[in-house]
């Protein structure tokens, strides 16, 4: 499913304007986003939960030229699902 296929189902599912969805869908994505940025968890009861993992800096090789760099620390999103999502697809 992509964002606008789920912008329409939102839309269709409660009456409302594909803009007024539009909307809606954005300031959700929009405060997941910032909230993980504060490193924060965000938690959807039944679906999952996503967090911010922190990874440090390696030294890796370059697979083309095998040749050495040196890799970053980063902060990558992580999400994990939650039981009762892992059981609704298990069960199809």
């Amino acid at each position: 499913m992509t964002k606008s296929q789920l912008i329409e189902a939102l839309a269709k599912a409660e009456g409302i304007t594909l803009k007024a969805a539009e909307v809606a869908v954005n300031v959700t994505f929009e405060s997941m986003e910032k909230a993980l940025m504060q490193g924060d968890r965000v938690e959807i009861r039944g679906f999952g939960s996503f967090k911010v993992k922190n990874y440090d800096g390696y030294k890796g090789r370059n697979p083309k030229t095998g040749e050495l760099i040196e890799v970053r620390p980063k902060r990558l999103p992580f999400f994990k699902v939650g039981k009762e999502l892992k059981e609704r697809v298990d069960k199809h």
